[in-house]
């Protein structure tokens, strides 16, 4: 029951304690879950930038609509997608499969050669748009490691990737913003940390066969 009274606890924190810090063992652990979260064929087409500058939080919160968390946050994490999954990036995970796994290549190269033809007959928005599914997914393990480490945090749609990119330089590094995670401590004074889960019955939403 540990993990259920966990995500009783976690909701989208609407005002963060500004004065409380992460402590970068928890952001660690946070950094780690990211890393070993599931992926797609475990391609992990994701990046994850860790702000703790709060001059660039400030400046970022002026292109996530003013919402306070982005600067009053303890760390802001940016989901990421890299722009090229290509030949070479997939050739990439293979030989580090290989490397790690001690695979031969005559298991290997069948898989590999069919991703390499998969992505290769795929358009930029489809690609796009099956890595931003995978960032979901991140997303959802950092929302669970959050809230098992009594971190608060606040999922965010509402900014504007093209500022985001352009601030933190991510073209550079071949990447795309697609999400946002302010991650910190509720402030005493945050009205939602009270208020009662509104879910539907499990009856309504879980259907067993």
């Amino acid at each position: 029951m540990e993990i259920i009274e966990s995500l009783q606890w976690r909701y989208a924190t609407k005002k963060f304690d500004a004065t409380k810090i992460v402590s970068q063992e928890k952001i660690d652990t946070l950094t780690e879950a990211f890393n070993l979260t599931a992926t797609s064929y475990g391609l992990q087409p994701l990046r994850l930038v860790v702000i703790h500058d709060k001059e660039v939080q400030k400046e970022l919160t002026t292109h996530s609509w003013n919402q306070q968390q982005v600067a009053d946050a303890s760390h802001l994490f940016v989901i990421c997608i890299e722009q090229h999954i290509d030949k070479a990036y997939i050739t990439k995970y293979f030989d580090a499969v290989k490397a790690i796994r001690n695979t031969p290549d005559e298991i290997l190269n069948p898989f590999k050669q069919q991703l390499i033809d998969s992505f290769g007959s795929k358009s930029k928005e489809e690609i796009s748009t099956w890595a931003t599914k995978q960032a979901y997914l991140a997303l959802g393990t950092l929302l669970t490691v959050c809230a098992t480490e009594q971190i608060d945090a606040c999922p965010m749609e509402g900014f504007i990737p093209e500022k985001y990119d352009q601030i933190l330089d991510l073209h550079a590094l071949g990447l795309q913003s697609v999400l946002v995670l302010p991650v910190g401590y509720r402030a005493e004074d945050d009205m939602f940390a009270s208020l009662k889960k509104v879910r539907r019955p499990i009856s309504e939403t879980v259907i067993t066969r």
